[in-house]
């Protein structure tokens, strides 16, 4: 299964920094995500997801070793 890691807001949302998923596609994780943490429906649109470090579109096969990141858009610089 696939680990996910919270980031900020979206760790505030979910209620945990991190979780292990089994969707296969990360079109799939997000819906599920979404559904399964009502919170975050409102700003993972606005969240920059990177599958190993990087961002790809939600095609993608997820594998059970993927890391995928859920990071809102940070202030400040």
């Amino acid at each position: 299964m696939a680990v996910v890691r919270y980031f900020a807001a979206a760790q505030e949302a979910t209620g945990m920094d991190r979780e292990h998923r089994g969707e296969t596609t990360l079109g799939a994780l997000r819906a599920a995500v979404a559904a399964d943490h009502p919170g975050l429906g409102g700003i993972l649109p606005r969240c920059a997801v990177l599958v190993g470090g990087s961002r790809v579109d939600d095609t993608a096969m997820l594998g059970a070793d993927d890391l995928v990141d859920v990071l809102p858009p940070f202030a400040g610089g």
